[in-house]
């Protein structure tokens, strides 16, 4: 499998102001992002995801995994996770990612929805394990699905559909200033697997 095509990177700021996203499109062929998909769902340690809310422990469908260059201890939804050893095909996937974003990651927090009916609700990743205005470079491999951003302040929506085996990157002021979601979906009746790199303060 050929994971370094040379495919055209986009520069576009998606984003009116107050952050970076660029959207690169799809860096894998549709027969790449099919393998990749293949390989992830069956190699990765799947768990269902957890959440702490009104002091009660909810578990979700959506599957979650969590790897990294050591045992990172990352805490979100007051929930913490300890870092799982890279896979060759995460290693793979992280070194393209680092070499088409021209930044350097140490970890990976993948989801795994079932169908349109799993998604995520307005959020940031603000976490204060992570790096400062830091990159979160996003890849996307099975359904295509809707990903959205409202500004915390002007609350204007800018959104854009993720294709199978693209990239995108979070970067500059953008979780301070920007929030973002997975809408759900009736229409969309296939999985999705979602890599979102990122570096981890140490």
């Amino acid at each position: 499998m050929d994971l370094f095509n040379d495919l055209i990177d986009s520069t576009e700021n998606l984003l009116s102001y107050d952050g970076t996203v660029n959207y690169y499109g799809q860096i894998f062929s549709d027969e790449e992002a099919f393998g990749v998909f293949d390989s992830l769902l069956k190699e990765i340690q799947w768990k269902n995801d957890k959440a702490v809310v009104f002091g009660k422990v909810i578990e979700t469908k959506r599957k979650v995994a969590w790897y990294g260059d050591i045992p990172f201890k990352y805490t979100y939804s007051n929930i913490t996770k300890e870092a799982l050893p890279w896979t060759d095909l995460l290693l793979k996937l992280k070194e393209l990612v680092e070499l088409k974003t021209n930044e350097k990651y140490n970890s990976c927090l993948l989801n795994l929805y079932h169908d349109g009916s799993e998604g995520m609700a307005w959020h940031s990743d603000g976490e204060k394990q992570l790096k400062p205005n830091g990159a979160i470079a996003s890849l996307s491999f099975g359904a295509e699905r809707k990903f959205a951003f409202k500004h915390k302040q002007t609350k204007e929506v800018i959104a854009l559909q993720l294709a199978s085996g693209s990239l995108l990157v979070m970067k500059d002021e953008t979780q301070i200033n920007w929030l973002h979601r997975l809408p759900p979906t009736t229409k969309v009746k296939l999985p999705r697997i979602n890599l979102t790199f990122r570096t981890i303060l140490v």
